[in-house]
């Protein structure tokens, strides 16, 4: 617990977004003396600076850390609400957050689809993915 007070979090860049009601910012962190600091540590300060009651509606992505180390800087998203959240992050950040599940599919499956998709060509390759209508050559 003593490395949660050994980082300074700045946010600059605030801006209320009410179309997809979320606060978004560029977060700043400094900390001398550690390599990073994790994405739950930081998903913590920030609500507690913006006291946001859920963690889950905060989300942080895009951390490059400076040369020289001791300082990173991200993007920071707080949404209004879980139900705001689901809706308008990308899958991959949800499912990195715990609030949607990667579909495993099989190997051979993509492969399949993979196929089928080579013969057809434009705006159907979508449905490609479905099964291929007794369309033989």
């Amino acid at each position: 617990m003593a490395d949660l007070k050994n980082c300074t979090v700045r946010t600059r860049k605030f801006m209320t977004n009410r179309l997809l009601s979320r606060k978004q910012f560029v977060v700043d962190v400094l900390h001398p003396g550690r390599p990073n600091v994790s994405k739950a540590e930081l998903k913590e300060k920030l609500a507690k600076l913006y006291e946001v009651r859920d963690v889950q509606t905060v989300f942080v992505f895009g951390f490059r850390t400076q040369f020289g180390g001791g300082k990173s800087t991200g993007f920071g998203l707080i949404y209004d609400n879980l139900e705001a959240a689901k809706k308008y992050e990308p899958k991959y950040r949800l499912i990195r957050n715990g609030l949607a599940t990667k579909v495993e599919k099989s190997r051979k499956q993509m492969k399949e689809r993979k196929n089928r998709a080579k013969k057809i060509r434009g705006v159907k390759k979508t449905k490609a993915g479905d099964v291929a209508k007794g369309k033989k050559k």
